[in-house]
């Protein structure tokens, strides 16, 4: 009798035990990067679109050529996207995203000139759009304005992001 009240006093505390922790995992800052300010995905295989933040190191390894360069911040203004290109140019403007932790390139057309409206970059299994979604919020040379980047994969599903697109110096 005694082993049966300490066995169902043991699954108790595991019960609350494992309810506790999922609470606190529900109730928990989200990972940087995730996407706080992102839909769900849509479509596709039901696996997530994750897009990671580009560091320091992520863009340097990149070696992006181009004169000047625009770049989609989001999450207290950390960059899901940047590109350069060279202004006049008809070759493509050369850019990074870094899709579940791997940095991969993409590219789009019209040098730097090509990107500041609203620009459609591609890349190996995707296709990334910026839309410019209202007028600057700063003044100066390079001031950002609110515009939404969807990431649009292979297989169909697709996810959006909320920001700022930021082209200049």
């Amino acid at each position: 009798m005694a082993c049966a009240k300490n066995q169902t006093y043991l699954i108790g505390t595991l019960t609350f035990s494992l309810l506790a922790l999922a609470l606190m995992a529900g109730c928990s800052d989200p990972v940087p990067g995730s996407g706080e300010l992102a839909t769900p995905t849509r479509g596709g295989d039901g696996s997530e679109i994750t897009l990671n933040a580009l560091t320091a190191e992520d863009i340097s390894g990149a070696s992006l050529s181009g004169e000047l360069a625009c770049q989609f911040m989001a999450e207290e203004a950390r960059p899901l996207l940047l590109a350069r290109g060279n202004v006049d140019s008809s070759d493509v403007a050369q850019g990074v995203v870094k899709v579940a932790g791997y940095v991969e390139r993409v590219t789009a057309p019209g040098g730097f000139d090509g990107m500041t409206g609203s620009p459609t970059f591609s890349g190996k299994g995707k296709t990334v759009h910026i839309e410019v979604t209202g007028e600057p919020t700063e003044g100066g040379e390079s001031p950002p304005r609110p515009a939404t980047l969807t990431y649009d994969r292979a297989d169909g599903a697709q996810r959006d992001w909320q920001g700022e697109w930021r082209c200049g110096p």
